[in-house]
């Protein structure tokens, strides 16, 4: 089997049509103290920045470094699905999300054909070849060599580039990530750059921002990727929440509002937590009041929520409200309004 690499050395440059200029043509010819060499921070970053970001089809292959390349044909929960463009992916979500107490599963109708960190496209025979792919993937992510995917830069970007001297040789014009890669893995050591600064990114939450040095790059990296962190955690905590309410009958422990405690007003009530999002309220004392129905689902941000749905004209249509998830156990899980921190509501397993 040929071992399939995270990072390779292969050359682009040639492909990618850079366009460049003497330093007799540049306003910005001199020196430059700051010049940055391959092996310098500010490389690395730039370099990371602008490797090809695979996560947008984690929940297929569970491999942020590889980008899968359609078309491709997968079986989901035991439905096959052929995939033309990323507009299928909905339809491979819906499926994954029909229940939350299921064990999804993902199987390939292998040759299939992805596109790596580096741009290169590569085919995957088997699973054992994709494993060993997510495999590096993982190495990379725990070395610090994956894809920085929370800030996109906006081109074109211009490198002012260097000798050894600090001597200005010239400038090189990059248009696209791709080019922008290929640049920061082609240099060599006795090669130095500096960017033009200023330039424009954009966030991954959709701010966009002004860049003006190379250690307000590295800021800007250091807090979206903090964002980003901030919101796996998030998902974990929703993710864990959600297996806890699934399939499972809570009572009201408390319901505060205004300091007032209302629990007791639903000590009759069982509310069982389906596994297709639908709450089903009971009265355990009195029958004829029969069955109360709502909806829920669990989401996440920066934090983890529930939302909680009842018609406005039921027994229960007070707890319906779009909750923060505070703490959760198997046991206990306790919600604070997203509007009102004052009004807090923890449902206590029966």
């Amino acid at each position: 089997m040929k071992t399939l690499k995270l990072i390779t050395t292969i050359a682009l440059t040639a492909t990618l049509g850079f366009s460049s200029c003497q330093s007799d043509d540049n306003t910005e010819v001199g020196t430059n103290p700051n010049a940055n060499s391959s092996t310098s921070t500010t490389a690395s970053n730039y370099e990371r920045a602008a490797m090809n970001d695979g996560s947008n089809d984690d929940f297929l292959d569970g491999n942020a470094c590889t980008e899968l390349l359609f078309p491709l044909t997968a079986t989901v929960n035991d439905q096959q699905i052929t995939l033309l463009s990323s507009l299928d992916f909905s339809a491979v979500l819906n499926i994954l999300g029909e229940f939350n107490d299921d064990s999804d599963s993902v199987t390939f109708n292998f040759p299939i054909k992805v596109r790596s960190s580096n741009y290169t496209e590569v085919t995957v025979n088997n699973q054992s070849e994709l494993d060993a792919l997510n495999a590096e993937c993982e190495n990379a992510e725990e070395e610090g060599r994956d894809a920085i995917s929370c800030i996109d830069i906006n081109f074109p970007v211009t490198m002012l580039t260097y000798d050894i001297s600090l001597e200005q040789t010239g400038s090189v014009v990059l248009q696209s990530e791709q080019q922008l890669y290929s640049y920061m893995t082609s240099l060599g050591s006795d090669e130095l750059f500096a960017v033009n600064y200023p330039i424009r990114t954009t966030l991954s939450n959709g701010t966009e921002i002004q860049i003006t040095s190379d250690a307000e790059f590295q800021n800007a990296i250091s807090d979206c990727v903090q964002y980003e962190d901030e919101k796996d955690d998030a998902a974990n905590t929703a993710a864990e929440a959600e297996a806890v309410l699934s399939g499972t009958k809570f009572k009201v422990e408390t319901f505060i509002n205004n300091g007032v405690d209302t629990a007791n007003d639903y000590a009759e009530w069982s509310i069982e937590f389906t596994n297709d999002f639908k709450i089903v309220a009971t009265n355990f004392v009195n029958s004829a009041l029969g069955e109360i129905e709502g909806t829920y689902s669990v989401s996440s941000e920066t934090e983890a929520f529930v939302n909680i749905n009842f018609a406005s004209n039921t027994a229960l249509s007070a707890l319906g409200n779009n909750w923060v998830i505070s703490t959760y156990s198997t046991t206990l899980i306790t919600l604070q309004s997203t509007t009102d921190a004052s009004v807090t509501l923890a449902f206590k397993k029966l």
